[in-house]
């Protein structure tokens, strides 16, 4: 389901708060309003990663596959939140499987055209780079630590 996009709802999310009105622009571009239902999956691990999601609303459970056996949460991300950076970084696959936990309201961003735009515009590039590496920082010590309660 799409819903209309406001302006300010993606110059509020707090992953591109500070951001350029220019840069901005083109994200505005490249994006639109997504919602998934209690328990509809956003993504898959291995498969192709083309794009990215502002959580608005809701929570999404980011879980690892196990073979034969139930999958393993790795962190529940809501409000504020980014999901997804594989769209970044070659392969592009996704390196977890992504499902909603709930109704979640999401800004849908399109990975592949944000990406050509960052190589036309190289500022833009670093910035969302820098934001990016953060949320993989988080998420990075979000699996150390379930690593460490597993063991």
């Amino acid at each position: 389901m799409q819903m209309d996009l406001t302006d300010q709802r993606l110059a509020d999310h707090p992953f591109l708060k500070g951001l350029s009105e220019e840069h901005l622009k083109i994200l505005e571009d490249c994006s639109m309003k997504r919602v998934f239902e209690k328990g509809e999956v956003i993504f898959c691990e291995g498969d192709l990663a083309n794009r990215f999601y502002l959580i608005l609303t809701g929570s999404v459970a980011l879980e690892s596959k196990r073979e034969g056996e139930p999958p393993v949460l790795i962190q529940t991300i809501g409000p504020g939140d980014v999901l997804g950076w594989s769209w970044l970084f070659p392969p592009y696959n996704w390196h977890f499987d992504a499902r909603a936990l709930e109704r979640t309201e999401a800004i849908f961003l399109y990975g592949t055209r944000i990406r050509a735009k960052c190589e036309e515009q190289p500022a833009l590039g670093f910035e969302l780079l820098k934001r990016m590496a953060q949320v993989m920082v988080q998420r990075l010590q979000a699996t150390r630590k379930q690593i460490i309660k597993a063991g």
